[in-house]
């Protein structure tokens, strides 16, 4: 089987489409006690984006979690993302949610390894998280069965990022990545003629919510924009599509 093609830089990849035909997730399904309550008891849905790890890989897929930490401010939830260190191997610069594969010991217990590595990762105490549910299993290009963990985090908290792994943490509203209009279709022609199609959910530095970055005492760099795409776009997606059926 021939290797997944990687792009190596997603912004300069065209955009097809942009989904503003597609109604925003109501304001009341936002709130921290309706999401408990639609985790609770799931409507049918089916997910859109299950991934698309089995199209070049042949090995059996890793187990990992991420958690999808939506922090309870006063204004409304945001989402708690990690923008990576730009020297990591896999996934440079990228923004993620905190998680990574399952240990042994975790193995059949996605949420153990969703708190684990959020708790390794940004230092995200687990007497703040409170999980609600989790989204279907997302295979990504690097053969990874990626279980969303959803949770709510109390604010009050103070991180500790993993400087080797994490450049920042930053917040997003819930309501501008459960709002279609600003998730871009993009598509690109890679080697052996195939086609690959992403999401992405831009957002704009000049409205972060910085929650915090590596290395003490040094001065960080912060991007212009956040780029949100891939397996972490596609996952929100999934979000977007349980609460909103």
């Amino acid at each position: 089987m021939s290797r997944a093609p990687l792009i190596r830089d997603p912004r300069v990849v065209p955009v097809v489409a942009r989904d503003d035909h597609l109604p925003a997730v109501a304001a009341e399904r936002l709130l921290p006690a309706a999401l408990r309550q639609r985790f609770a008891a799931p409507p049918s849905w089916v997910p859109e984006l299950p991934g698309d790890g089995g199209r070049w890989s042949d090995r059996a897929p890793t187990p990992a979690s991420v958690l999808v930490p939506l922090v309870a401010r006063p204004e409304g939830l945001t989402v708690l993302l990690t923008r990576r260190t730009d020297h990591l191997h896999d996934h440079a610069g990228q923004i993620s949610f905190p998680g990574g594969r399952a240990e042994p010991q975790e193995l059949g217990d996605p949420v153990a390894t969703a708190l684990r590595e959020t708790e390794e990762e940004v230092g995200l105490a687990r007497r703040h998280i409170e999980v609600i549910g989790r989204l279907p299993v997302y295979t990504t290009i690097t053969a990874y069965d990626v279980t969303p963990v959803v949770a709510l985090v109390e604010p009050g908290f103070e991180l500790a990022l993993d400087p080797f792994e994490v450049a920042e943490a930053f917040e997003v509203p819930l309501d501008f990545l459960m709002t279609p209009a600003h998730h871009q279709r993009h598509e690109i022609d890679v080697p052996d003629g195939v086609r690959r199609h992403f999401l992405s959910m831009p957002w704009p530095a000049a409205s972060r919510h910085a929650t915090g970055a590596a290395g003490a005492g040094s001065i960080a760099v912060l991007p212009d924009e956040y780029f949100i795409w891939g397996a972490t776009a596609a996952m929100l997606r999934n979000l977007y599509r349980f609460l909103a059926a």
